[in-house]
């Protein structure tokens, strides 16, 4: 696996992560992708040779929509997406809120926002474009996610946001599900 076309095909080829993806653009949301944790999982299990998928903590939809920031709706969308595909952690964002979480200044898309991601490895979505392809976002590129590393994006290279970022590579404990992953240590 070496490009992003590598990474489409093998998101395409799991007949589950498609009918993830599809459940997601049943709600006809703006600037809608599925990301995150839901991607990066399925490349580390596969460079990792696992047989079985490793267990997701929750699949992130996010979408950009200034017009409905209200927590309330994603819950709306969360049930919308509990009734197409039941017993699944659904996790629904609008990221036209989502930057006040870090102090951050207001994200302008979701793809803005994936770019404030605080790992590069993580800072990855897909979806299904108006014309039926899968497309690929990957704000920071594949070269980390592929490479097993996981370093802070650039905005999370800022003293006091580097502490939430290590506190997030301790929380994660990403470590004990894919032995091969180097985790960048902020504060060492």
């Amino acid at each position: 696996m070496k490009t992003e076309g590598d990474i489409i095909r093998l998101i395409e080829e799991d007949s589950w992560m498609m009918e993830v993806i599809h459940a997601a653009a049943t709600l006809h949301l703006p600037d809608w992708w599925v990301c995150a944790g839901f991607v990066r999982a399925k490349i580390w299990d596969t460079l990792h040779q696992f047989n079985r998928r490793t267990p997701l903590s929750d699949i992130d939809v996010i979408f950009f929509d200034p017009e409905h920031p209200e927590e309330a709706y994603e819950k709306q969308l969360e049930q919308q997406l509990s009734l197409v595909l039941p017993g699944l952690p659904w996790s629904v964002k609008n990221q036209a809120r989502m930057h006040l979480i870090n102090g951050l200044p207001p994200y302008t898309s979701s793809v803005d926002a994936m770019a404030n991601f605080p790992e590069t490895a993580t800072a990855i979505g897909v979806k299904i474009n108006e014309l039926g392809d899968m497309v690929l976002s990957a704000p920071h590129g594949i070269e980390d996610l592929l490479n097993l590393e996981v370093k802070p994006t650039p905005k999370f290279l800022d003293k006091e946001l580097l502490k939430v970022f290590d506190q997030r590579m301790e929380n994660k404990a990403w470590k004990q599900n894919w032995s091969n992953v180097t985790i960048y240590k902020g504060g060492a």
